[in-house]
């Protein structure tokens, strides 16, 4: 496993782990990302990813890609 921000731009990746408080996880969740769904990252742009999510276009922060475990 690796935190989502270190996966190659482009390539599918499944969600295997989100960690983090029961607040952001709860976030990410409504964010789309889930346990076993698919995630893709677009772009790394001044500490932040842009990754695509369920048919989404979605801005986060690194740090909460680092909770994001692929």
């Amino acid at each position: 496993m690796m935190p989502l921000y270190l996966a190659d731009v482009g390539e599918d990746n499944t969600i295997k782990r989100i960690g983090g408080s029961p607040k952001v996880k709860q976030h990410l969740e409504n964010l789309g990302f889930v346990v076993g769904g698919d995630v893709m990252l677009l772009s790394v742009l001044g500490g932040n990813v842009i990754v695509k999510v369920k048919e989404s276009r979605v801005a986060i922060s690194q740090e909460m890609a680092g909770k994001i475990m692929i």
